[in-house]
């Protein structure tokens, strides 16, 4: 069992080719007891993106602040504080703010997608 508060969970730099000023939280996992998932907070500051990439493991998305966007197999989709998305596996993808302020996001993947 765990209940805390986003503010009190360290923010980790994401350090990888094609990847600009990210951060995740690690929020709730195995670690706290749930086994096969992992439920992150993701920050992407102003200009920040992931890489656009594929993987085997589908993402969960719902956007808690900031705007951006959701591109999907040659899609691009307006995210906003409210916006959900799904992101199944084996697709190509990449998230990008888009505004001035940070884009913020719950991200849930099964445990081998949090690396």
């Amino acid at each position: 069992m765990i209940v805390s508060h986003v503010k009190d969970v360290q923010k980790i730099p994401m350090n990888a080719p094609g990847v600009l000023n990210a951060m995740k939280q690690v929020l709730i996992g195995p670690r706290e007891g749930w086994d096969g998932y992992v439920m992150r907070v993701m920050t992407l500051e102003k200009q920040g993106y992931s890489p656009r990439h594929t993987h085997s493991w589908p993402h969960i998305n719902y956007v808690l602040k900031g705007q951006g966007t959701l591109f999907i197999e040659d899609k691009e989709y307006v995210l906003e504080a409210g916006s959900f998305a799904y992101v199944p596996g084996n697709v190509l993808h990449q998230y990008r703010s888009t505004s001035d302020e940070d884009f913020v996001f719950i991200c849930i993947v099964p445990e081998e997608g949090d690396k």
